[in-house]
């Protein structure tokens, strides 16, 4: 391409994608790279979950922002995510899991989130598919999910109507230059005034090319999902412990999750499952939610997620190189990043985000330098 985009966004996640969303309908000419299609990485494969209860307090607030956009995603995305708001809630079947999440509760409750600690009877009454056994339960009327499927497709659709370059299926190689930025590809150079880095995963090795050392800590989780089945649940259930994230979608299947590790490697992108882990899982699912022990497992799949060393996003410019910037790496990142992608392109264009972003000088190991680009 012979043309010099405003913006280069590498990463076509729901962090890159909002980007150059927001950043393309305020008029900037943006081009996004993605290795495979729009929203069909880490954003395609995960739960869909959109929840406060296992957001880090830092995020509340903005996971608050965040879940309030995704409930009225056809308004300003301009096309349905499948986006059912409903109530949520963590359960405790222990006496350790139960101090556990009124702690968390509590902490979550003092930085916004309008969390609730119930007795199982009471957490029953909402849910009356519950187990007999849960202690108590955090509840919280804001919660949800959305289909990652037709989270993609909603995507692709506005970044089209918005003018965006899309180059799906594209595999960026390194950065050549920075004045402007000229990001290598395996279609050819593409040349930018301004670069965001949001691949997920892979943005340490994509920061590499920038001279900035970033440790990324690589997750395989684990899902599976169940066949369409009769109404077992209404609500949004997760655990204490984090090791269970569980909803059914309008036309039957369960999806089922929490963390649990599968096996993979970055550098070639192959991951797979450990079936004793989903076996367990499962079990822990049916332990919840005993109707679901009757439903037969479709499939389960694996996806790759980002943490950083103190588990806060890696959101803001890079230290050093003028007009570059990183987002990623958002724990319980799929409630939270279309908030914090608007809050990074209110800084690219200029303007003051509505809040603080999350920079990298805090977790970088060296010092970035224009000059060590290759």
């Amino acid at each position: 391409m012979t043309t010099t985009f405003d913006l280069i966004v590498v990463g076509g996640g729901i962090n890159g994608a909002s980007v150059a969303l927001f950043c393309a309908r305020a008029g900037m000419r943006v081009a996004l790279i993605e290795r495979d299609q729009i929203c069909r990485g880490a954003s395609g494969v995960n739960a869909g979950t959109l929840t406060l209860q296992m957001t880090r307090v830092a995020l509340i607030p903005y996971a608050l922002e965040a879940h309030a956009m995704w409930a009225n995603a056809p308004e300003w995305l301009g096309h349905d995510v499948g986006v059912v708001v409903c109530d949520g809630l963590s359960l405790a079947f222990t006496e350790g899991e139960e101090e556990l999440l009124t702690y968390r509760a509590a902490r979550r409750r003092e930085a916004g989130a309008p969390i609730e600690i119930i007795t199982g009877t009471e957490a029953q009454g909402i849910e009356p598919g519950l187990g007999a056994s849960v202690r108590v339960a955090g509840w919280c009327p804001i919660d949800g999910f959305a289909n990652a499927y037709l989270t993609g497709l909603a995507y692709r659709r506005a970044l089209v109507e918005a003018g965006v370059a899309l180059l799906e299926r594209t595999i960026a190689r390194g950065v050549d230059e920075t004045e402007p930025f000229v990001v290598n590809t395996d279609r050819g150079p593409i040349r930018g005034r301004r670069l965001v880095i949001a691949g997920g995963v892979w943005i340490e090795p994509m920061l590499a090319w920038l001279g900035v050392t970033l440790p990324i800590k690589v997750l395989i989780n684990q899902l599976s999902v169940t066949e369409r089945v009769a109404p077992v649940m209404r609500t949004q259930v997760g655990i204490a412990s984090g090791l269970l994230s569980l909803k059914q979608y309008p036309h039957g299947t369960v999806v089922i999750g929490g963390g649990w590790q599968g096996w993979g490697n970055r550098e070639t992108g192959r991951s797979g499952i450990v079936p004793d882990s989903i076996i367990d899982n499962v079990r822990l699912a049916c332990h919840a939610i005993p109707a679901l022990a009757e439903a037969r497992l479709a499939r389960s799949w694996t996806g790759f997620e980002a943490e950083t060393a103190d588990v806060l996003p890696a959101v803001g410019p890079v230290p050093g190189i003028p007009e570059a910037y990183v987002c990623g790496s958002i724990h319980s990142g799929y409630t939270s990043a279309p908030y914090i992608a608007k809050l990074l392109a209110q800084c690219i264009l200029g303007q003051e985000p509505e809040r603080l972003l999350f920079p990298i000088d805090r977790l970088i190991l060296q010092p970035a330098s224009a000059a060590t680009v290759s």
